[in-house]
């Protein structure tokens, strides 16, 4: 942890007495009295915020320095997949996203998803609560960022502040000074990290970042339900969670965040593998503005 002190040097001044000789006509003795000196302090050096030590310390500092310019840009990659009696179907997806950090903030994203070799273009607008999405050829669709449907829409990295927050005691993490080099880490970095090992889903179906993988896992398991797959929550394995959130050890900006899930589904004597992970990277600012185009409104 790093300290300032002020340092503070005083000068004294040495009380110098003189006296002046008599005379016979008998005027007034003069002393010479000492000249008082004012103590000189040394100008205090300016006070260093002290290092984050805890969860809640980094994610304040992270939030921070993240506000502290307009917006930023980041690249965003992601896998979605089952797989059953060895045959995988998955989507890739990658996407770049600009996000303001005014009150209100705002974002745009422009991405492509690729699914059995057929390429869509999708592009997200958030807007005053509001996220609208366009996928391929399909219309403009909105709705209101709480409602999960179009929140699982969104991928916003900064979202992830108050997520670890809402974690608690769930989240570890890993400095700089803990790396065993004494350096810090790998490349000097901050990790949050929240996991949980796999086992039943109904032992840790409260888990924080198990209630968020439901809320990814529910439209695909939506999906199977409706094909004929019955299985109920409580037969249903959690493969692993895991999400991290990584820091640059100087700025504490974020420069990373990344998801991951897999969800074991019984199915017909066989178990349906269900597996996601999203990673975020900051590329670096935006100065530009967020501005829903003309007519989306009024065509919804």
């Amino acid at each position: 942890m790093r300290k300032t002190a002020a340092a503070l040097a005083v000068l004294l001044a040495a009380a110098l007495t003189g006296c002046a000789d008599s005379t016979d006509e008998g005027r007034p003795v003069e002393s010479a009295q000492p000249t008082p000196q004012s103590p000189q302090v040394a100008p205090a050096e300016p006070e260093t915020e002290p290092d984050p030590r805890t969860v809640p310390e980094f994610l304040a500092r992270a939030e921070a320095a993240m506000a502290g310019q307009k917006g930023w840009t980041f690249a965003v990659k992601g896998r979605e997949g089952l797989v059953l009696r060895g045959q995988e179907s998955a989507a890739t997806y990658t996407a770049t996203v600009r996000r303001t950090t005014g009150d209100p903030w705002a974002l745009h994203s422009t991405g492509t998803t690729l699914s059995k070799g057929v390429s869509k273009p999708e592009e997200i607008y958030v807007a005053d609560g509001t996220v609208y999405v366009k996928k391929g050829t399909a219309g403009w669709e909105h709705g209101p960022l709480g409602a999960p449907e179009f929140a699982d829409e969104v991928e916003d990295p900064l979202a992830a502040l108050d997520a670890f927050r809402g974690y608690g005691d769930e989240v570890t993490f890993t400095a700089p000074e803990d790396g065993a080099d004494g350096q810090g880490g790998e490349d000097g970095r901050v990790e949050l990290r929240v996991r949980t090992a796999a086992g039943p889903l109904t032992g840790v179906r409260d888990q924080g970042v198990v209630q968020k993988a439901l809320r990814e896992l529910a439209p695909t398991l939506g999906q199977l339900r409706a094909a004929g797959v019955a299985a109920p929550d409580s037969a249903i394995a959690v493969g692993g969670v895991e999400e991290s959130l990584v820091l640059d050890a100087s700025t504490y900006r974020v420069t990373a965040h990344t998801f991951k899930c897999t969800f074991l589904i019984p199915h017909d004597g066989q178990r349906i593998r269900y597996e996601q992970e999203v990673t975020e990277w900051t590329s670096g600012a935006y100065q530009g503005t967020v501005v829903l185009p003309e007519g989306v409104r009024e065509a919804l």
